[in-house]
């Protein structure tokens, strides 16, 4: 069984047990949140597509942990005038468990 979620604006698969760093919750570790934009749940041969969501379905997160993702660089520059423009960025993420499939 799986189910289609979003979160952060942005979709995931995830399966029970799934582990995944989903855009930051505003949760403490350890916390559950209850995730009810699902999109779609398949169990088996059996497939609820959402118009646009699954009436009923909820799939229930665990937070792990919060935390930043590696740092990127933002280099900025025009040819020939001298200027440049460099800055850091690290995304925060919450890394999340999947605890439970309803519907």
């Amino acid at each position: 069984m799986y189910a289609i979620i979003e979160t952060g604006g942005k979709q995931y698969r995830v399966r029970e047990g799934d582990r995944l760093n989903v855009e930051k919750l505003s949760v403490q570790a350890g916390e559950e949140v209850a995730i009810d934009k699902v999109l779609a749940v398949v169990n088996g041969e059996e497939v609820k597509i959402g118009t646009p969501l699954v009436q009923g379905a909820r799939v229930t997160l665990r937070v792990l942990r919060n935390g930043k993702g590696k740092k990127i660089i933002v280099f900025k520059y025009k040819a020939k005038k001298n200027y440049r423009r460099k800055q850091g960025h690290r995304q925060p993420f919450s890394q999340v468990v999947v605890e439970k499939i309803e519907l």
